[in-house]
């Protein structure tokens, strides 16, 4: 006993330990400005952090909530992420379900002939062998029923490490989807924006072109009348025929976007045509904008936190590694009943067991298990570098969304001042006209200037929207916790 002493401590020793690195948390990645504050962020943002789930209700569209919502309900891309996490899972309940034991039932038999040996009876003794024509039974039978059970004990933990693992890759399985919900919502809305702004466009156009046709016919009647040459009049058509042009590019955009929405949504093309024909003003974001901080931002983003669970798992996964360098103890139990007859599978009588302990260690193996944890130790060092790449990124992306969102802001401001001095233009010259000041051909010049003001500040509405969602997405907004059971 005092013998066996040294070795069941060693593996009692061994099985308490666990191979590989301890994850310690992703490496540190600040902003230009220490973490504390975006370096873009204007004094039209707030710092407070902002909403994570459903930030498109602060456009108040109950279109564009109800296209959002279907398209989280009926987007294929979405189902495909969540049959991505349900295999995740199933991985997980592999890995646990592995370190547990199996059993299983068995039955067999065994039929065979060997020559010149008596199987059955058993070999005479030498005094009475003789060269006779003795029948020798030289025929094999055995028949046996029971149950089999299979048990492996790592000592270095190598199935924890993997278990370990395959709930890392699981959770950043659950992010990349809600990633997923983050890039679709954004797509959604800027989809609707931008066809409120065909819309808009389309109708835009086809005032102007019924405006210039006026002012091509004005022309040509003065041209017949020789007030003026032919070249007004061609000048006149060139500009009728571009604003059909445009007219039918509108009307072209309207019926893409509405296609993209459709199967955004889920939905064959045409399908939310009836439901969009109806022209809608482009919806404006809040005055108040929150953003948070560089340090929310990271802690918030999905594909953050992806990157961050793909580094805890690629960690789990040098300990999965190293553990192939321990000792391996496997139990294999046999319990059944049988014999040389059928009979004998239902004689309790003939009850057997056996009990096989095993193990295994692999001290020479020219290097494999090495080449295998320097090999997982490489692939942790890509996940790292992963991370703070995207971490990186996803900082840049929230700053060019800044910039991008302020410089949109001034250029709607600018906007706003022509279309004044445009509307103020149009008062003055249908005065002049119905003064007699001006032609018919010349009020209609002022309207179509209007008109085009009025379109540049659609135009500079939906591009400030448009900014507003960008931002959104660059924080990484439009997904919600889980909610855990308590």
């Amino acid at each position: 006993m005092r013998h066996l002493l040294p070795p069941i401590i060693t593996i009692a020793l061994l099985a308490g330990c666990t191979a590989g690195p301890d994850y310690a948390g992703p490496p540190e990645v600040v902003s230009a400005d220490t973490g504390t504050r975006f370096v873009r962020a204007g004094s039209d943002v707030s710092a407070s952090d902002p909403v994570v789930a459903q930030w498109w209700l602060l456009l108040g569209d109950p279109e564009l909530t109800r296209l959002v919502e279907a398209a989280l309900s009926g987007n294929p891309s979405l189902a495909a992420a969540q049959a991505r996490i349900a295999q995740a899972r199933e991985s997980i309940r592999q890995d646990r379900a592995g370190r547990m034991p199996s059993l299983g039932a068995q039955a067999s038999t065994v039929q065979g002939r060997l020559p010149g040996l008596d199987i059955q009876g058993g070999a005479p003794p030498p005094s009475e062998q003789t060269n006779s024509d003795a029948e020798i039974d030289d025929s094999l039978s055995f028949f046996n029923v029971g149950l089999n059970a299979n048990w492996e004990l790592e000592f270095a933990g190598g199935s924890r490490r993997r278990i370990e693992a395959s709930n890392a890759q699981a959770a950043a399985t659950v992010a990349n989807a809600e990633d997923a919900k983050v890039q679709l919502t954004a797509q959604v809305a800027s989809t609707y924006v931008n066809l409120r702004e065909a819309q808009f466009r389309a109708e835009q156009f086809e005032a102007q072109t019924s405006l210039q046709e006026e002012i091509l016919a004005l022309t040509y009647q003065r041209y017949q009348r020789g007030a003026l040459p032919l070249f007004p009049v061609g000048t006149a058509n060139a500009e009728l025929e571009m604003l059909k042009s445009q007219l039918a590019e509108a009307e072209a955009d309207i019926a893409v976007l509405s296609d993209a929405l459709a199967i955004l949504t889920g939905q064959v093309p045409g399908s939310v045509d009836a439901a969009l024909t109806t022209a809608h003003s482009i919806p404006m974001p809040p005055e108040q904008v929150a953003i948070g901080d560089p340090a929310s931002l990271v802690a918030r983003r999905p594909d953050i936190r992806a990157a961050e669970r793909s580094l805890a798992a690629s960690t789990a996964r040098i300990g999965v590694a190293e553990a192939a360098r321990f000792p391996k103890l496997s139990f294999t139990g046999i319990l059944g009943l049988g014999g040389s007859s059928l009979d004998d599978v239902v004689d309790v009588g003939d009850f057997s067991a056996l009990a096989i302990p095993r193990l295994q260690w692999n001290f020479l193996d020219f290097g494999r298990v090495d080449a295998a944890i320097d090999q997982a130790g490489a692939a942790r060092n890509e996940a790292v570098a992963n991370y703070q790449q995207t971490v990186l990124l996803a900082l840049q992306d929230a700053e060019r969304a800044l910039a991008r969102f302020g410089q949109q802001r001034v250029a709607l401001a600018a906007s706003m001042q022509i279309k004044k001095q445009a509307d103020g233009a149009a008062d003055l010259n249908r005065q002049r006209f119905a003064a007699g000041a001006i032609s018919k051909a010349d009020l209609n010049r002022a309207l179509r200037e209007q008109q085009q003001a009025s379109a540049d500040l659609v135009r500079a509405k939906g591009a400030l929207t448009l900014a507003w969602i960008a931002l959104q997405k660059s924080l990484g907004l439009g997904w919600q916790e889980p909610v855990r059971d308590q």
